[in-house]
């Protein structure tokens, strides 16, 4: 099976249904011939089942065919991160922070606060750079609710979220949240993927706006961190 994830072609044959289910939206039916090719066997997913045996062996498929891709996409400009993307007026806002802080919370108040926005990517939504700038896209590796669009959108920020008993947000240098960043994202295993990774990690912190902001459950909040990122 060929699919079209973050504008790559990605060759993968789904053995188990979550799988099988979340890439429909992304098949490929052209001549492209594929960037990335996931070829893991059996034995690696019933391996990775016995070390994590609160999973079941279509999670393991599922959940590490995504480790691959996204180690992968370092070869193209590109990583993951742990966020909820939502895409508004033609750009996407990124929200980051530790399971259980809110994310998914937030942005889906941006959906009832904008009747046009739609989440991108509630969990893992890729980031690349491509002919000067920074995209997220939709993909197949979506988190528990399967909430992605198979779609590109150009990336007005990134913010980091902390819970807070009121909205405050302000923006900050690259440096000073890569370590958050690293924190939310899929660290290559080999060797020679870490300069890579680390290139791709330093372009994005010194070209995207990013922020840190501590909010509290409410549509103040969406229209506080909106105020901030917001690009016209």
């Amino acid at each position: 099976m060929l699919l079209s994830v973050a504008d790559l072609i990605v060759q993968v044959e789904p053995k188990y249904n979550l799988l099988k289910t979340r890439s429909v939206p992304y098949i490929y039916s052209g001549e492209k011939k594929p960037d990335v090719i996931i070829n893991l066997s059996d034995k690696f997913f019933s391996d990775r089942q016995k070390e994590n045996p609160h999973l079941s062996i279509d999670e393991c498929e599922y959940i590490y065919t995504g480790f691959y891709f996204y180690t992968e996409i370092v070869k193209f400009d590109g990583v993951m991160l742990h966020a909820s993307a939502v895409q508004y007026e033609n750009f996407a806002y990124l929200f980051s922070a530790n399971s259980g802080t809110g994310k998914s919370t937030h942005t889906h108040l941006w959906l009832k606060k904008f009747p046009t926005a739609e989440i991108l990517n509630d969990d893992k939504p890729a980031i690349r750079l491509i002919d000067g700038k920074y995209y997220a896209f939709g993909t197949p590796w979506s988190g528990k609710f399967d909430e992605s669009i198979n779609t590109k959108t150009e990336i007005a920020g990134i913010t980091f979220l902390e819970r807070g008993e009121t909205n405050t947000i302000e923006k900050v240098s690259g440096g000073d949240v890569t370590i958050d960043f690293l924190n939310q994202t899929v660290r290559p295993g080999k060797k020679e993927y870490m300069i890579p990774f680390m290139e791709v990690l330093d372009k994005i912190l010194s070209n995207v706006p990013v922020y840190k902001m501590k909010c509290n459950i409410s549509l103040e909040a969406v229209e506080t961190s909106y105020r901030a990122m917001k690009r016209s």
